[in-house]
């Protein structure tokens, strides 16, 4: 295939895993909140699962949470 070629590039879009994606933000969620009880548990259920073989949409929904930026603490006034 040259450089110009002229036929279009056919590659099926797949569909999301909303499963995977939901235990992404999950497991981003857990972490967070420092709740290891549920870190553990959401990656023994990915562990089980034999039909993952890819873990793009586990990472993507862990990404989508990251990317919203933690609340900022205020200052402990009391004295």
């Amino acid at each position: 295939m040259g450089l110009f070629s002229r036929k279009p590039n056919n590659t099926p879009d797949r569909e999301p895993d909303r499963r995977m994606t939901e235990l992404g933000r999950d497991y981003a969620i857990a972490r967070r909140h420092r709740d290891r009880a549920a870190m553990n548990r959401i990656m023994r259920e990915i562990g089980t699962d034999k039909d993952v073989t890819d873990l793009r949409d586990f990472r993507a929904g862990k990404e989508s949470y990251d990317s919203i930026p933690p609340i900022p603490r205020g200052r402990n006034r009391r004295r």
